[in-house]
């Protein structure tokens, strides 16, 4: 790893770990292995294997270093955390003991303004985690204002939601908006924020982030993957940043860990078992001193299950919210 990598340590690390108890030859997978914190506790924990996974080739390649130091037992992988169960398959795996999940925009990203993550640093408006599709720019120039203002209104739970769309597809009358600074004064215009609260373009750039990368209806899949290819007695451990993933993560859990007393309307035979013990009962995060040593980590929560020995269950439909193709396509 590269130094600012190797100094890096995951938000929830220590607790992230401890759920996960590795013990010696067990299989695990690091779905968001970023600057590879949890691959890296993971493997110093016990003699494990462990496959990261992530879409963003600056993180892989910034992970050699540990996999040469890892004897072998680190696979890399570029690809989707969604696809998780056939990165595993491919891996001739059939089970894991673990899968951790690091949700959203990595530090990293966040601190290289060429990526155009974030509106302290001007670059590029791209937010791209990988490699290909529409950049922010893209659907900033293309979007209809009534899709911009339902994408920042759900996305981003942005209440100004149409006043920015309103004064974006204004402004790109005018001139392209290709960078993050020309959005951010935009979005500052029609969005007032009091000292001491959060800058007023955050929640746009969230929305934009997130639908750029399709990001929740990437956790639902691979949040049904997990569910997949933990072997009986494995375990998920999830953490998040915002209410939109939390919301997410804690319906997944909670459905998949129901025990049904059955009812007159639906006989108890015909509901699924539950495919999950639920570990934490209430979110855990962070304390007060890694918020101070890292202010980035003040939002975290951390949801973890573990896996029975009942079938995976039948995964739920994806929401009808604004997708990138049909906003693309005008559709």
């Amino acid at each position: 790893m590269t130094s600012s990598a190797a100094r890096h340590v995951s938000v929830l690390g220590r607790e992230a770990v401890e759920l996960l108890a590795p013990r010696d030859g067990g299989v695990y997978v690091d779905a968001t292995f970023g600057a590879g914190g949890y691959s890296r506790a993971l493997l110093a924990a016990a003699d494990t294997r462990v496959i990261g996974i992530d879409r963003d080739r600056t993180a892989i390649a910034g992970g050699f270093e540990l996999v040469d130091q890892s004897g072998g037992r680190l696979t890399l992988v570029e690809s989707r955390f969604s696809d998780l169960a056939e990165v595993c398959a491919a891996q001739g795996l059939g089970g894991v003991d673990g899968v951790v999940m690091d949700v959203g925009v990595s530090s990293m990203q966040l601190d290289q303004a060429e990526r155009g993550f974030s509106f302290r640093l001007d670059g590029p408006l791209d937010m791209r985690m990988g490699r290909d599709g529409p950049t922010a720019a893209d659907v900033v120039a293309k979007a209809s204002e009534a899709d911009l203002a339902k994408i920042i209104y759900i996305f981003g739970e942005e209440r100004h939601s149409r006043g920015v769309a309103r004064a974006i597809v204004a402004a790109r009358k005018e001139a392209p908006i290709s960078t993050t600074r020309q959005l951010a004064d935009i979005i500052a215009k029609v969005v007032w924020a009091k000292p001491g609260e959060i800058h007023p373009a955050t929640r746009t750039f969230q929305a934009l982030r997130i639908f750029v990368n399709a990001e929740l209806d990437e956790l639902q899949l691979a949040l049904s993957a997990a569910e997949q290819v933990l072997k009986p007695g494995g375990r998920l451990v999830v953490v998040s940043f915002h209410s939109l993933e939390d919301r997410i993560v804690k319906n997944f859990l909670a459905e998949r860990g129901k025990r049904s007393g059955g009812s007159r309307h639906l006989p108890e035979l015909a509901q699924a078992a539950p495919s999950f013990e639920i570990l934490t009962k209430r979110p855990l995060v962070p304390g007060d001193d890694e918020i101070r040593d890292n202010p980035r980590a003040r939002s975290a929560k951390l949801r973890a299950a573990q896996r029975t020995q009942a079938p995976a269950h039948v995964a739920a439909a994806l929401p009808d919210w604004p997708t990138l193709d049909g906003v693309m396509r005008g559709g």
